[in-house]
Formats: C-alpha cells, structure tokens, sequence
C-alpha cells in the first residue's frame, strides 16, 4: 500500500485479511516507523552535518549554501468540507509555495537563536547566514539564493547555469519519494490529518533508511566521508541559550528580510563561479 498506493480492498485477497484490518495494521506500521526511527532519520542537521552540507555546497561553487528548498504537495481526496479553501490566499486559490513558506517552521530557529552561525566570505564580503536555494517564486530574502530570470551577460548565465543545476537535487529527491512511495504520489484518502501526518513521515524515515544504506554505491567523486571539512573556510556553532525578547526576535526576522543583502550574495556568487568555473568552461 505504501509502495505502490494501492486500496486496502485490494489487497486483502492475497494477505488474508480484511479491509478495514489492512488499514489498521497500515497505521500501525507507520506509527511504529515514526516512534521507533523518528529520532534518527527525521532528526535536524548537527553541527558536523552541518559542516558537511556546507563541504559539499563548497565543491559545487556555493560557499554557505545549507541545501535547497521547494515545495510538494500532497491532495488530501478526503478533506473535510468545512476545513476546504481555508489555506487559500486571496484569489491564488492554492497552497503555493509561499503559502506553506508563511506557514512553515523552518525558520524558527533562527528566530529563536538555535540554528547554526555559520560564518563564510565570498568574493570578499563577509556573511553570518547559511542560505538555500530556490525558484523565482521565493521572496528575496538573505536566505535564498534564486536564480536570474533572463540573465545578460556570460557571467549571469554560467550562475544560472549552475544554481538551476544544484537547485535540481530537492526536484529529484522528490521525485525519487513518489517514486519509491506511491502513496504519496495520489491523493491521500485517509480521514485524518495524524494519518496523514504519520504516512508522509514513515515514507520520508524509509527513504533516508534507503539512502544511507545506498549511498556507497553512488557514483559521483564526492568524499561522503567527514574527514576533509575544512575548518578555515567556514565554521558553525549551535546556540541554545534562553529564550530572546521580542525586539530580538524582530531584528532576526528583518535580518532574515534583507532584500539588499540577497542581492549582495547573489552578485558576489555571480563573481565567485565566474572566476572558478568561468575559465573551465571556455576550455571545453
């Protein structure tokens, strides 16, 4: 059911068991998933995580770079009539990905002071926040790196080049998701939200399961193991200290805001990739 999303009635044929008891035992098998494996493989990024993510935006020409972001929505087929159109915005009428952006935690914890102070300087200026990558529909904000929308000039278009290429790994990694659990894939037909909740978790704890258990056989010459992070180039520390005042909390999520400070990253990692891959790709 998980697999390949199939409907408890039709399974019960060849597992011997009835409908309504394939439901059951599917929510028990999720449920264990998630208390058994949750704080495992669903867990945030430590520090040397952390350090590790920002080696590999490192080896990709992205100095700082956390990873990327993007949206996937999943249709619940069963959703209360009374709960339908209370997550639309005006006449958009969907759940974008700003919707889920304004409605996402995400960010907590740099609101809150725990997230990781990453320190890194590139093309000469320096910078204390980790950033992702996005699509043109993400706001500037100085944790998004997007790219440039009809890009004049070699330089704009080799960054485009290869922020649409880093920015294709969260595309494939949801798809790999459908893929591999095809229950996700179509629109749930659970009834209630902790069901959903614990079947897109379970899917997501198997699929980290599967992709460590994979990964040395992955092709690519990327070191997996943590040996070669280079403490010069950018260093991380985890605050967890008490709880800020509102004026802090405030500052924070202007920081966070900053349209000029997306625009200086983005131009000094137009200047960064063009003096490391420019010359590179004039050769081939």
């Amino acid at each position: 059911m998980l697999a390949y999303g199939s409907a408890a009635d039709i399974v019960d044929e060849y597992v011997r068991i009835g409908e309504s008891t394939s439901i059951e035992c599917l929510q028990r098998f999720v449920q264990g998933v998630n208390v058994v494996f949750e704080a495992e493989y669903l867990r945030k990024p430590n520090n040397t995580n952390v350090e590790h993510l920002l080696q590999m935006g490192e080896s990709r020409g992205f100095p700082g770079m956390l990873g990327s972001i993007d949206c996937m929505h999943w249709e619940w087929k069963n959703c209360p009539v009374a709960w339908k159109g209370q997550f639309c915005r005006g006449d958009h009428g969907s759940n974008n990905d700003i919707n889920v952006l304004n409605q996402s935690n995400m960010f907590n914890d740099i609101l809150e002071g725990h997230a990781p102070n990453v320190q890194y300087t590139i093309n000469g200026t320096p910078y204390n926040m980790g950033y992702y990558l996005a699509d043109g529909i993400y706001p500037e904000w100085a944790t998004f790196v997007k790219t440039i929308s009809m890009p004049q000039g070699e330089k704009k278009k080799l960054f485009g080049q290869h922020q649409e290429s880093a920015r294709k790994d969260v595309e494939r990694a949801f798809g790999v998701l459908q893929s591999r659990f095809a229950i996700i894939r179509g629109p749930a037909r659970a009834w209630h939200m902790d069901t959903l909740k614990h079947t897109i978790y379970a899917c997501i704890i198997l699929q980290n399961m599967i992709v460590e258990d994979e990964r040395q056989t992955y092709g690519g010459n990327f070191d997996y193991s943590y040996d070669n992070v280079d403490d010069n180039n950018s260093t991380t520390e985890t605050f967890s200290g008490p709880h800020q005042n509102l004026a802090t909390r405030l500052q924070r999520r202007a920081s966070i805001r900053e349209k000029q400070v997306h625009r200086q990253l983005q131009g000094d990692l137009v200047e960064y990739i063009w003096k490391r891959f420019g010359h590179v790709d004039d050769e081939i």
